[in-house]
């Protein structure tokens, strides 16, 4: 059975292996370098980071950051959402995913938007299976090792927070 918990500094290590992962896939992230603990803490909020255990390892972490330090964008958030290639296809990503949304809702979060690369499709399709919808498409927005990589936006509305 998955359980989940709050993603604490002492998970680094396993969360950064993980993340590691999905850098190396090259469909998951435009970054080519795990940031120290430091950085990713500075960069991602300080609730609704969460990780996925089950038989007592870390399987897949995900995590929001914010989108905007104007106050009108309080309640946006961009979604990270990362799973251990040895437990892929297991729908951990989309049960994470789900417990994410419930965690930023509490946290009064409206809208959590993710930018994903359309190779993605595993991705993409747990974003879609949690209520996010696609709402436009970012053409050459980065580089990757010389390469233009186009994105696929999605977006989910709370129905609770916000209205």
């Amino acid at each position: 059975m998955i359980v989940f918990r709050e993603l604490k500094k002492d998970d680094w290590e396993v969360v950064s292996r993980i993340y590691k992962e999905g850098i190396e896939s090259g469909n998951a992230t435009f970054q080519t370098e795990i940031p120290p603990w430091e950085s990713w803490d500075k960069e991602h909020l300080k609730n609704c980071r969460i990780v996925a255990v089950l038989h007592n390892h870390i399987v897949a972490w995900a995590a929001l950051t914010s989108v905007s330090g104007r106050c009108v964008y309080a309640g946006v958030a961009e979604v990270s959402v990362y799973v251990s290639n040895e437990f892929r296809g297991r729908k951990i990503g989309e049960q994470i995913l789900g417990k994410l949304i419930g965690e930023s809702e509490k946290e009064e979060i409206w809208t959590l938007q993710a930018g994903i690369f359309p190779e993605n499709l595993a991705s993409i399709k747990i974003h879609k299976n949690q209520g996010f919808r696609e709402i436009g498409y970012r053409e050459k927005i980065g580089k990757m090792n010389g390469v233009w990589r186009d994105t696929v936006l999605l977006e989910r509305r709370s129905k609770t927070v916000g209205l």
